[in-house]
Order: C-alpha cells, then structure tokens, then sequence
C-alpha cells in the first residue's frame, strides 16, 4: 500500500461559530472588530520543552499576533533557550523556575511592571507538575486584567494522598475565579456547565504540525536508513504515550495482525515521554515491556522527536495512522488535528458524543476503546482497501479545513473581548 499523500488544508477554512481565517505567509488574520490587545498567556511549557500545551500556546500566540495583537508569554526555563526572547511578533518570558508555591508570587511581580489587558492560563495540570500553586493566580492577577483559563483537559492535580474530591473541588475554584473559561471540546463544556459556569466557550484546538512540502521525499530511502523492511506496511501512532491513548491495544493489535502473517510494522512518531509529564517515562517502559511479552518488538519503530518535517516525513511512510484514545476521539487532541492536517487516513476510537460533521468511515473508521481486535480489524481494512485509503485522506483534509489557527485565534480574543478585556 502507497503511503500518505501531504496535504496543506485548513489555510482558509472557518471554525465552527467563527471567522473565515487567512494564512500566515504575508497575510494578516485581523479581526477589525477589536482594538489590539495586550495578551499575557501562562504556559507550563514552551519549546524547546516538549509538550502539547506549549506547541498549543505557540501556535495561538503567533495568529494572535498576525492578527494585529501584542501577546507574551510567560513560562519556565528551559536549558539552552534565553530568559526572554522576540519570534514571530511573539515575546516570550522565561521567569519561572519551577511550578510551586513561589510560582504566583513570581507572576504577580511581573504583572506589576508589564501591563496587559487579558491574562490567559493555558491549564493542564501535568503542565504546573500537577501543583495546586496555579489555581491561586486568577485571584492574585485579577486586580491586574481579567483571566481567561483554557482548560486543555480536567485532569485533577495531586493535592495529597486521599484528597478525593478535594481535587475536583480545585479545578471548580480555578474555573469560578476565572473571568470565563475556553475548553476545547464539548464533553468538558457540558462537565463544567454542569458545575453552574454560566461564561463558557468551546473553542477546538489546532494542529501543532505544520505539513512540510515533501518533494523529493524517498520514502524508500527513508525506510532504508531507519532498517525498516520495505515490504513491511507501516501504521503510525503520533505523540506521546500515556495511560488515556490506548498504547496497550495498539500493542495487542499489532500483534493480532502479525498473527494473522501480516507483515505489518507500527511507527511511533514524536518523542514518547515530553518535559511535563512524569507518569509517561513509567508508562513507556511498561509498554516497551509487554512488546517484548508479545514477540512485536522488532516490529515497533520509532523517529525519537523530530521537527515539523520529520513528523511529514514519518506520515507519509505509513499507510495510514492509528489513534486508539482510551477516552473517544475528541477534537482536544492535537495528535489528531495533526493527522487531519496531512491528510491521513485515521483508525480512531468512538468518541463519548457525537461530533458533528465527522463520521465513522468518511472522516475516520471508529472502533470501540480498548478493544484491540476491533483495531485489527480496521487496520486490516485500511491495509487491503486503497479506496476505503482515499475517501479517508479526502475527509481528514476536509475536516483540517475547519480548524485553522486564524480562525481560532480570533474567536479567543472576541471571548477575551466579552470576558472585559479593552485594548
């Protein structure tokens, strides 16, 4: 089977209850509605650090800034990169050595000396080490602008053994303190609603992975020099491993499939561990140890991390991609929006709602979670079916179309706008 055809949709594509975005490459997204603002994004993590959230905040900070806004980031230190830095219109702060107790302390002192008009929290809680700390700076920063919190997920942080509810009490105290709150799927939407937060807006999330135009590319060659057989047929995985992305069933189908005399090789794309999140080191090594338990070893590859090119380059040796979300599909996960973004042919797993405009063997082949025959048997249909490949590539280009970073960036500062931020 041929490998995956690079496309670049998504340039011009609207998001949903938003604006018509516009590319990056010399034309500016600017929404004329809004006087330009002065955004202060707080991000747990920032490239050079590994990790969805900081590849996130880049990306949003850059349209920001096309569209005619001033942001700044403000995050931690990372070995090798300087405390503060100007890219793309985009100023970065590196203040924060840690995410503790001194952390709000740190960030309120900046804010004295550095107006802005919204303070946006990009929040996961692997990204601040799973510390309560950051749950205090709406209150502490209020008083300066308002604060919008992006919840990436409502993963609970660690407050200390037994906490229980405690945790969830937390997260409630930091979305109530907000000014109002972005999610970036329905189900935590309806979660926090539900909760009683009236000033909610669900904004999906774009990819991180900008296509690279790929001519010349040797896929041959490529497998050759990574001592990938050239009859084996790649499925990739893309990002990093943890305990909600099905890595076990992915294992297990591999397997199946290689039982079935299939020469069939799975490639995991991207660093599997981050700069965050700790549980994913303990989670690699156990998955390293059931391939072995399973006899697939040899036939998992990996590209370590790569940059945007080498992410191309991955995507277009594989047949087509594997995604097995233990939690259901949903649009907060970047590694989708990646796969959307390059026109992959995708096996996913059947989200917990439905999501519009997305169906089962037209964007996707959904099968349920944890359930690693069902994945073999879709991969096996992806692997034997070249139309069934095409009308996949055709709707994961459609549905990157809908989700396009100028357009994402102007509905955040229209809903910073409604949260009181003036420029």
């Amino acid at each position: 089977p041929s490998g995956l055809t690079i496309g670049h949709a998504g340039i011009d594509g609207t998001l949903q209850g938003g604006r018509p975005g516009r590319g990056r490459k010399g034309e500016h997204a600017r929404n004329d509605t809004l006087e330009p603002m002065r955004i202060a994004f707080i991000a747990g993590e920032y490239p050079p650090l590994q990790g969805g959230l900081g590849d996130f905040t880049r990306e949003l900070a850059r349209a920001s800034a096309l569209a005619g806004h001033a942001p700044t980031v403000i995050t931690r230190t990372a070995t090798g990169a300087p405390a503060r830095e100007t890219e793309l219109g985009v100023t970065v702060q590196r203040i924060v050595e840690g995410w503790g107790w001194a952390t709000a302390g740190a960030i309120g002192r900046y804010a004295e000396g550095a107006p802005a008009d919204v303070f946006n929290l990009q929040f996961q809680a692997a990204a601040y080490g799973m510390h309560p700390a950051i749950h205090l700076l709406p209150r502490l920063l209020q008083r300066h602008a308002p604060v919008v919190v992006t919840f990436h997920d409502l993963r609970v942080p660690y407050l200390f053994p037994k906490a229980g509810p405690l945790r969830w009490r937390a997260m409630l105290t930091l979305a109530r303190s907000a000014a109002g709150v972005i999610v970036t799927n329905p189900e935590d939407a309806a979660t926090l609603r539900a909760a009683g937060l009236t000033r909610v807006r669900e904004i999906p999330i774009g990819s991180n992975i900008t296509p690279a135009a790929l001519a010349g590319f040797d896929p041959a060659a490529w497998r050759a020099a990574r001592g990938i057989p050239a009859t084996t047929a790649l499925i990739g995985y893309f990002g990093f491993l943890n305990e909600s992305k099905g890595g076990e069933t992915l294992l297990r189908a591999l397997a199946a499939l290689r039982g079935q005399a299939r020469d069939v090789g799975l490639l995991l794309i991207g660093g599997q561990t981050g700069a965050s999140d700790a549980t994913n080191v303990a989670y690699a090594r156990a998955i390293e140890d059931l391939a072995a338990g399973l006899n697939v070893s040899a036939q998992v590859f990996r590209t370590g991390f790569v940059d945007d090119r080498g992410v191309s380059e991955a995507f277009a040796a594989c047949v087509g991609l594997a995604l097995p979300y233990r939690d259901g599909v949903s649009l907060r996960r970047g590694t989708l929006m990646a796969a959307f973004a390059h026109g992959a042919p995708i096996v996913t797993t059947t989200p917990r709602q439905a999501i519009a405009g997305l169906e089962d063997g037209a964007t996707f082949l959904l099968v349920p979670p944890d359930d690693a025959p069902a994945l073999a048997a879709a991969i096996a249909r992806l692997l034997d079916d070249g139309g069934l490949r095409a009308t996949l590539r055709a709707g994961s280009l459609r549905a990157s179309g809908r989700f396009a970073w100028p357009s994402i960036a102007a509905e955040t500062t229209t809903f910073f706008q409604a949260c009181g931020a003036k420029g």
